[in-house]
């Protein structure tokens, strides 16, 4: 009787399922054409011949040139290193004759940068030669109709197809893409990043019934969930469901919500009885009460909650949402710090651009992983993930894994007077898609944007203003690239961040004179002159070749005036006082070192490559930079016992200080087996200097190490030096000429 009851319910849960939406994966084997063309698409001259490359999504036709080493310049002086412009993708796809009164969408997670989509419903025959398809202009039709088209690079976006598409043959999609950088879509340009041209995100089909919860608001999910009143007693979760009839005819419905435990057990539901009107998108509102929730608790205990919204007809379902609930609330207090369900939570923060080497912005799930457990390991409990929206898919991971995120618009560097329109635009892309996403406590709207002044405060307060409308809950925030708290252009938001690297573009790394600030000096008086303002310290960063090594770096002001050597040890003393100095300064109430990988900058590429190199993992995530380790100590729980200048394997002074970070106590140093025991404290609980440490001529073996932790074991770390006389270099100068050896 309990296996027959079992077997019925299945059955039952099956029928219901599958009249819900279907999500239909839509990425592989695309045709793909890369310009210039000469002739407009809706002509089908010049794109339809010849050959066509069949490639999968994600994908960028930049995935290489915007991170080569050769600049070359075009007669006009625009940069022709890299190709910007279009380039065309075609997928054809069987509609069967079931979905007709269905309705068929579309969704772009991300292209870039401006999009036009095409639908043929004639499809020309194809023939497929070594991979390759080829078309010829004979075999082009002019049925191609416009579907839609969409301006920015980052953000998803909807189409939809029911009206267009033929039942029960084939179809044809032709989409157009252009990464060319114009005044009317943010970014204006490509100097701070690359705007990596394609469908770099995935592509999914969508089908619904007649009537369903809204597809094509803005691409979200068209189900909102808020939350008010959070506490361990209670929390009241508010809902808002967009829902839509397109059958001509009042439907009576239920919008059914249950929120489940992660065993799947049912902690609270709610079921709405509606009649869905066939004129106009409209909003079902309602709230739950859930009782002695489990709080989502950041890194320490990020549970998650999952929230099943239905569309029931008939006692059917015939539309379902799924989204994640991590209930808790946020609070920043000047000069006190980020609170996180009262509890006060460190904002140990980082950067996070989303290209790496020999991929561009094309990225598997698996990069998206091994980023973030790059971010994990160093003990971050903060991301931003700047400069504009990043996929879905590291946002949940985040809600999963109980990072703090910081996200925003790619409204960056420049300001042209033209792009208010495609600012506001990306803004609530931004705040609807990620809406639902618990790990999400503030809504960036620019970085760096200043003159004309009076534009860019108007378009900043509207920014403001429309993040508070369309997400009240949250904060705001901008960011100057002044050091100068009360600039024109600041605090037209919730928060002001700052940008500054003092010593490497201006400023002093350590202070030298009354002329120049180093960070301590205006931490110091931002302190006392600001403490009512909430204050982020949201870059600080210095570049670190690791081919570059030197065993004496000095006290340079302005190193980046220097491109032609940026050695790895500046870069970690710029961390190693810049941290020391934001751990003690309570009015930072959060900070974000700038970057954690290097990254690609085509138009600003300095040293050889034209890339960032202030990531403290290098491009291809391979090596983690002696900076990657200094927050590894200071901020994870995880045992670390590090000897820093690894990569100067060649040593010219026989005196030298060593550096060693412990978060388990004092290092035992040895070299050569022989113990060091004089020691300064750095900047830091768990930055240990040895000085006047003595080498011997030829190899050094170096040794930290921990003993006598709680669980018995040792922690330590060894690294091997090589000292002649031969190797001596002024300081500053680097510490092995190219046909020397380093170690990497």
């Amino acid at each position: 009787m309990r296996i027959t009851s079992l077997l019925s319910l299945f059955l039952f849960c099956l029928l219901q399922w599958s009249v819900a939406r279907e999500v239909i994966p839509f990425n592989s084997d695309w045709a793909f054409k890369k310009g210039p063309f000469t002739d407009d698409v809706m002509q089908f001259g010049a794109v339809f011949q010849g050959k066509w490359q069949t490639v999968q999504v994600p994908h960028t036709w930049n995935a290489t040139d915007m991170q080569e080493t050769t600049i070359k310049v075009g007669s006009l002086g625009k940069n022709e290193r890299f190709y910007v412009g279009d380039s065309y993708y075609r997928k054809s796809f069987a509609v069967p004759a079931a979905w007709k009164g269905k309705r068929v969408f579309i969704k772009f997670e991300g292209v870039n940068t401006n999009t036009e989509v095409y639908l043929n419903t004639k499809v020309p025959a194809a023939k497929q030669e070594k991979g390759s398809i080829n078309y010829t202009e004979q075999t082009a039709t002019n049925s191609y109709q416009f579907v839609g088209r969409h301006q920015g690079g980052y953000s998803a976006f909807v189409f939809e197809l029911t009206q267009m598409i033929s039942y029960g043959q084939e179809n044809e999609l032709l989409v157009k893409v252009n990464n060319e950088a114009t005044p009317q879509v943010i970014p204006v340009n490509h100097t701070l990043f690359p705007m990596y041209g394609g469908i770099y995100r995935p592509v999914e089909l969508i089908v619904t019934d007649a009537v369903s919860i809204a597809t094509s608001d803005f691409a979200s999910s068209g189900v909102y969930i808020t939350q008010k009143n959070v506490s361990k007693k209670n929390a009241d979760i508010g809902f808002k469901v967009k829902v839509e009839n397109k059958t001509g005819k009042i439907q009576p419905i239920e919008v059914v919500t249950t929120i489940y435990e992660k065993d799947g057990t049912v902690k609270a539901a709610l079921k709405s009885p509606y009649s869905l009107l066939p004129q106009g998108r409209q909003e079902v509102k309602y709230e739950i009460n859930v009782k002695n929730p489990h709080l989502w608790q950041g890194l320490d205990d990020p549970y998650l909650y999952k929230v099943v919204t239905q569309i029931k007809k008939d006692n059917q379902v015939i539309d379902e949402i799924v989204e994640p609930l991590g209930i808790r609330k946020f609070e920043l207090i000047a000069s006190k710090g980020f609170f996180l369900n009262d509890i006060k939570y460190p904002l140990y923060g980082v950067c996070r651009h989303q290209d790496r080497l020999g991929k561009g912005s094309a990225l598997s799930n698996a990069d998206h992983d091994e980023d973030l457990a790059i971010i994990q390991e160093m003990g971050a409990t903060s991301i931003r993930l700047a400069h504009y929206q990043q996929s879905e898919y590291f946002y949940a991971k985040c809600d999963s894994l109980g990072l703090i995120v910081w996200a925003e618009i790619p409204f960056v560097n420049r300001v042209t007077t033209h792009e208010e329109n495609n600012a506001l635009q990306q803004m609530k892309e931004l705040i609807r898609q990620n809406f639902n996403h618990p790990s999400i406590y503030i809504w960036g709207l620019h970085n760096e944007v200043y003159t004309p002044n009076t534009y860019t405060v108007e378009l900043t307060t509207k920014l403001h203003d429309l993040a508070k409308s369309e997400d009240p809950d949250r904060y705001t925030v901008q960011v100057s690239g002044y050091n100068v708290v009360d600039h024109a252009v600041n605090n037209n938001a919730d928060v002001q961040g700052i940008n500054h690297y003092f010593g490497w573009y201006n400023g002093e790394l350590e202070n030298q004179s009354e002329k120049n600030d180093d960070v301590e000096t205006w931490a110091k008086r931002i302190s006392e002159e600001f403490k009512d303002y909430k204050l982020i310290f949201s870059e600080y960063g210095a570049e670190a070749v690791i081919e570059d090594q030197a065993e004496v770096t000095g006290n340079f002001g302005n190193q980046f005036s220097k491109p032609e050597f940026f050695p790895e040890d500046f870069a970690t003393r710029f961390h190693e006082i810049n941290w020391g100095v934001i751990a003690k300064t309570p009015t930072l109430i959060g900070s974000y070192l700038w970057n954690t990988f290097e990254f690609a900058t085509p138009i600003t590429g300095l040293n050889v490559n034209p890339r960032n190199y202030k990531g403290i993992v290098t491009f291809d995530r391979k090596v983690k930079k002696d900076a990657f380790y200094w927050y590894k100590a200071n901020w994870s729980k995880t045992p670390v016992v590090y000897i820093t200048q690894r990569r100067v394997l060649n040593r010219g002074n026989e005196i030298t200080p060593i550096t060693v970070y412990s978060n388990q106590g004092v290092p035992v140093l040895k070299v050569n087996g022989k113990e060091v025991k004089n020691y300064k404290m750095g900047t830091t609980e768990v930055h240990y200097i040895f000085e006047n440490v003595k080498l011997e001529l030829g190899e050094n073996r170096i040794t930290a190490e921990v003993k006598g932790r709680s669980d018995g074991k040792a922690v330590g770390d060894e690294i091997k030096w090589n000292y002649d006389p031969k190797y001596k270099r002024a300081v500053g100068e680097p510490s092995v000429t190219k046909d020397e050896h380093v170690g990497l």
